[in-house]
């Protein structure tokens, strides 16, 4: 059950969220016509309340979201014993007592949705952080020949994904441990946000108040005690 809060914990605050995040910000002033650093340095007071109003919505629709899945879930193939399911045919056979004939339907629209998310959320993020970190030039908004460099990152975190389903992985194993990596890898992070956050000499006027200072630092110290409890016990 360690392993299970950090999984949940993993996909709440997940690294490649940072990633993406600051990227999506940039891209967007950049398609507003501020294309040098300097014309992006800072943000206007529009700016922050377009930032805070995006963050917070998803932050409650996705929670709102995760609550219900994990509710409907536990009430219906939990409840009915269907406990291990590993691949999407399964998944779509336990929707079946509630979609009737129309659970393969209604799954494979969930696939593609999710798909359509995630090839640029997730391989988006991969590529701007490897992008990031070797200085390439990077953006969704580039043709492949000008991030010749980002755009094979990109297609390989998506050859990688082909790779897995191909070989036969585990699908449902292969997300569950997903998430558990990304629960152990949030806690740095999440240290290294709350750091600059709080630090005035970089942040100025917009540095972290009080309350965002307790709940950052308290999420933080509830992730690092998930993450060295999973150390713990994953031994014994």
């Amino acid at each position: 059950y360690i392993t299970t809060i950090v999984a949940i914990l993993g996909t709440t605050i997940s690294p490649y969220l940072f990633f993406w995040q600051a990227t999506q910000e940039v891209e967007e002033e950049k398609r507003r016509g501020k294309k040098t650093i300097a014309q992006r340095r800072g943000a206007t007071p529009h700016e922050l309340a377009d930032a805070r109003l995006d963050v917070n919505t998803g932050m409650f629709f996705s929670n709102l979201v995760m609550y219900f899945i994990i509710l409907a879930t536990a009430s219906t193939l939990h409840r009915a014993g269907t406990q291990d399911i590993e691949t999407a045919r399964q998944a779509a056979e336990a929707l079946r007592p509630l979609a009737g004939d129309a659970a393969y339907v209604l799954f494979a629209m969930g696939l593609v949705g999710t798909g359509l998310l995630a090839i640029p959320v997730l391989a988006g993020s991969a590529s701007f952080a490897v992008a990031e970190l070797f200085a390439w030039r990077a953006g969704l908004d580039l043709k492949p020949r000008r991030a010749r460099r980002f755009y094979l990152v990109f297609a390989s975190a998506m050859a990688g994904g082909i790779a897995l389903s191909l070989l036969g992985a585990n699908a449902m194993r292969t997300l569950f441990f997903s998430a558990v990596l990304n629960g152990l890898l949030a806690p740095p992070l999440m240290v290294l946000v709350m750091l600059v956050g709080g630090n005035r000499k970089i942040m100025g006027e917009h540095v972290n108040g009080f309350w965002l200072r307790l709940l950052g630092w308290t999420a933080t110290a509830i992730m690092t005690a998930a993450a060295l409890a999973f150390f713990l016990t994953s031994g014994s």
